[in-house]
């Protein structure tokens, strides 16, 4: 897999501008999007975290080993 750097910019809605020629036509691509210099608050943080489907799979039974019997109990 390789990775594509593409600078771009966003318009006054929100879009995405991508105005980078790719070598390929026809395919499926995914796209890594990190944004610069933007602090997010931890409430909105953790919502947008418990609503991620791809941490989903910790819901399963069989993700669920820990006991309380586990470590030990965490004081302030």
């Amino acid at each position: 897999m390789k990775a594509i750097e593409i600078k771009a910019k966003t318009d006054e809605n929100g879009n995405l501008l991508i105005s980078e020629k790719l070598h390929f036509s026809n395919k499926e691509v995914r796209d890594l999007i990190l944004v610069e210099d933007e602090d997010i608050d931890e409430k909105s943080w953790l919502k947008a975290l418990s609503k991620n489907p791809s941490f989903d799979f910790l819901s399963e039974p069989e993700e669920d080993i820990y006991t309380t019997k586990h470590g030990r109990p965490f004081h302030d």
